[in-house]
């Protein structure tokens, strides 16, 4: 018998269909649900700080100004002068460096001292309190120049000897015969870089300077080179030994870029005070000294050196 003709008590039949499945639920209505998105992440901001930090650390202070002082003291001695006085004004944001050659002879007024040669002013420094010559110096700059400048780098000839082998000995191009040495392109070694800077018997003072710059921008636009940065841990230790400075170590970094990048752009612009910007004298004494003419002189410092 089938299971839809059931046999009921009063003995009809009568199909019955089969019970169907509700769902419980189908009554209620759905509540929408806005999908979620997920929350925005939050970007970390130090990563730009950081390059903040390091643009400002190198490109900060616009402008650094430089005493760079090359003394006669040698081993034995307790007492130089300044043989080379060269400012140098560091402005690392363009990158640009300017320097001027101040002749040894010239006649300033000495701080404390009176009218003298501008190099004495390390001498007698030296002889009163030893290590004080370069602050005397940065005054005697102050003082006359009115440049705004409180560091300062000091190397004296053995130094300068150590530096210039660790950098390989620089190389120059001379466009007359001078220094010591015929027209063309030369390379120097430690020993002749120091001879061609201190050379005064076929050229004179002024030519001096310049030797001196051609020696720097030489050792600045070599070790600019990528070819020789492998010699710069040797340079780094002879710096560390050769060079007596005030300039705080952290901030090395920061003018060594700026130097090594002037030198690659060619953007180091090189003066000298010359026989423009002065009158040879002779004192009653006899001394051959250079009376500076600061009419001329100020307008040059003040474009060189003016924030």
């Amino acid at each position: 018998m089938s299971q839809f003709n059931r046999t009921y008590p009063s003995g009809n039949t009568a199909p019955v269909p089969p019970p169907q499945k509700t769902d419980p639920l189908a009554h209620y209505q759905p509540i929408p649900v806005k999908s979620l998105k997920p929350l925005p992440r939050k970007r970390r901001k130090w990563g730009w700080w950081l390059v903040v930090l390091v643009l400002v650390y190198f490109l900060a202070p616009l402008r650094t100004n430089l005493l760079v002082l090359g003394t006669d003291r040698t081993e034995g001695m307790n007492i130089g002068r300044s043989d080379t006085i060269l400012l140098l004004s560091i402005v690392p944001l363009q990158p640009y460096v300017s320097m001027l050659s101040i002749p040894r002879d010239l006649w300033v007024t000495i701080p404390g001292v009176g009218e003298d040669r501008i190099n004495t002013a390390h001498f007698y420094a030296e002889a009163s309190q030893p290590g004080s010559g370069p602050n005397a110096t940065l005054e005697t700059i102050r003082a006359n120049f009115g440049v705004r400048v409180s560091r300062y780098v000091s190397i004296n000839f053995d130094g300068f000897v150590e530096l210039i082998d660790a950098i390989g000995g620089v190389d120059i191009v001379l466009e007359q015969a001078e220094g010591g040495l015929p027209a063309g392109q030369h390379h120097l070694d430690a020993g002749q870089a120091l001879a061609f800077v201190r050379e005064r018997y076929s050229s004179d003072d002024f030519y001096r300077m310049r030797h001196g710059q051609m020696v720097v921008q030489s050792a600045f636009t070599k070790m600019a080179n990528p070819v020789n940065w492998w010699r710069w841990p040797g340079v780094i230790k002879a710096l560390g030994r050769a060079v007596q400075t005030n300039v705080p170590l952290y901030d090395w970094p920061r003018l060594g870029l700026a130097l090594l990048r002037a030198a690659l752009t060619n953007t180091i612009d090189s003066h000298v005070i010359d026989r423009d910007y002065v009158t040879p004298y002779i004192t009653d004494q006899g001394a051959s000294i250079l009376l500076p003419n600061w009419d001329a002189i100020h307008p040059l410092i003040v474009e060189l050196f003016a924030p």
